[in-house]
């Protein structure tokens, strides 16, 4: 980098700031901190959405995929996901909006001490806050890779600039900065890019490099969509991993469909990113599938090979609006995440920690958010320093391994208890699949793994756990079914569609009460 890349890269973090202080004004309340007070419009909630959901692991432990097995990176990563959302978008995201519309909630989690009971939402909330630590310092990690191959600076160094700038922004300005930051950063992106795509081509064969490249012997065997450990059984593992993931199990993904003014725009949000998802990473992925043919990758697990070659085709001032768009991914989904996490923090787990917590102002409670988001990246960045220790191995054991094998257990009673179809499944059936679920990601990932000649194959390490959630989950719903009269109001009022459906479903009596005032328009 020279002070053409370093002006861009600080230019790109001073914008960041502004966007988030301008941000500030539009947050008056916890409401509007953590779901955009229902105002988002469904396009920009569409982009920060797919935004949020993936990090500069792409440039790292998916460039190293692609550098090693080629077509295949995509095949099990992003388009499992898009597949996934779409799912999700007529059965979960319309679902995740009513929780706000006519629930009257701000955590995607405050559901759920009325669906099951308050040992329930604990758990999960707990679980999931952890989970996203490890999660987050992953990210963290590697931009910081990244960071150090282009400047020098150590990895240490690296986590504390992305991580205070990151702080700066989503801690001031709420969910509204996360989706216009998102929006910027997507720019960027694009045309980092289309810069990086252009570059590669221009090098090779130009525009026949598109077809050209899987004649070539360094490629031999990667345009199969299936390759090494990345198995069709994987694949379908992942795609089911992902339904649940992205479609709101690990929160962050929620609240985008929350912020939405209506049901039906949430669906048109998830549409939108579906088909980001679909068309987006080929363009980002194609660069690293050509990476072979142009540079030598210096770690065994090729992580460092996207570095390599942009510090080797770029001219300096695009080089750092490349290096722009790492950081653009990376600070989207931490910021997301952390955004999520101080909900939860705050509406879910605080007021059972403390009895002011319950009563909080709303100036308290805004306060408190802003401070709880600041705890969560403090956090996640004190793993991140410990993320190649032998603990957690490397950046792609994390992010593949540790999330999608722990998700299943935590996302399954919070997205499946939002259909009436398991309806009889109640706080039984979530807390046994929760723990049950626990259990089998650790006797597969370290018992079982280490005693068994090669390990468990990655498939069955991050797929075992959902799997025994799942059936848990249906099974104890039959065997001891829990449905009660409050539940299924609860259920019935996310599940209608219009207002006067929604308005002839009676608010549930008793403990739920609280969260059951009269229903927003949609």
């Amino acid at each position: 980098m020279n002070s053409l890349d370093w002006v861009v890269l600080i230019g790109y973090f001073g914008v960041m700031v502004a966007i988030g202080l301008w941000s500030h004004k539009r947050v008056d309340n916890v409401s509007d901190f953590f779901t955009a007070g229902g105002k988002m419009p469904w396009w920009l909630s569409g982009i920060s959405h797919h935004m949020s959901g993936y990090s500069a692991v792409m440039f790292t432990g998916y460039a190293g995929i692609a550098y090693l097995y080629g077509v295949t990176s995509f095949v099990t990563w992003s388009f499992p996901i898009a597949v996934g959302i779409f799912i999700g978008a007529k059965l979960f995201a319309p679902r995740l909006n009513r929780l706000r519309s006519r629930l009257h909630v701000a955590s995607p989690l405050e559901y759920l001490k009325n669906r099951y009971n308050l040992p329930t939402q604990q758990a999960l909330a707990w679980s999931g806050v952890l989970l996203k630590i490890v999660d987050v310092g992953a990210k963290w990690a590697a931009i910081a890779t990244l960071l150090s191959v282009f400047t020098g600076i150590s990895l240490n160094q690296g986590i504390l600039i992305t991580g205070v700038i990151t702080g700066v922004y989503c801690t001031v300005g709420g969910l509204w900065a996360d989706a216009l930051t998102e929006m910027g950063q997507f720019i960027i992106q694009f045309f980092a890019g289309i810069a990086m795509l252009i570059a590669v081509m221009a090098e090779l064969d130009g525009f026949s490099t598109l077809w050209t490249i899987w004649d070539e012997p360094e490629l031999q065997g990667h345009a199969e969509p299936t390759a090494g450990p990345y198995t069709v059984t994987f694949l379908l593992a992942f795609l089911f991993i992902k339904t649940f993931e992205y479609n709101g199990g690990m929160w962050n993904q929620a609240q985008r469909y929350m912020a939405t003014a209506s049901a039906r725009e949430a669906t048109r949000s998830a549409r939108l990113s579906a088909v980001l998802w679909f068309v987006w990473p080929l363009v980002l992925f194609f660069p690293m599938w050509c990476a072979p043919l142009l540079v030598e990758a210096e770690k065994p697990d090729a992580s460092d090979s996207y570095a390599l070659m942009t510090e080797q085709l770029l001219p300096h001032g695009l080089l750092g609006l490349v290096i722009v768009g790492f950081f653009s991914h990376t600070m989207a989904m931490c910021s997301s995440d952390a955004n999520a996490i101080a909900a939860v923090f705050t509406r879910d787990i605080a007021p059972v920690l403390s009895k002011r917590a319950r009563s909080w102002s709303e100036r308290a409670g805004l306060y408190a958010a802003r401070w709880s988001t600041v705890a969560f990246l403090a956090l996640s960045m004190a793993i991140a320093t410990q993320v190649d220790s032998p603990t957690f191995k490397d950046i792609i054991t994390v992010v593949i391994k540790w999330v999608a094998g722990l998700m299943g257990p935590i996302a399954i009673p919070f997205m499946l208890g939002m259909l009436p179809t398991f309806r009889r499944s109640g706080p039984t059936a979530a807390l046994t699949s929760w723990g049950a679920g626990l259990l089998a990601f650790w006797l597969v990932n370290y018992p079982i793994n280490w005693n068994v000649d090669g390990g468990v194959p990655l498939q069955y390490q991050v797929s075992i756990p959902l799997a025994v959630s799942l059936v848990l989950y249906i099974v104890i719903g039959f065997v001891k079914p829990e449905d009660t009269p409050e539940r299924d109001a609860l259920l019935a009022r996310i599940n209608t569609d219009g207002d006067s459906a929604a308005a002839a479903v009676p608010a549930p009596a008793g403990p739920v009460e609280d969260t059951m005032r009269a229903p927003a328009k949609e």
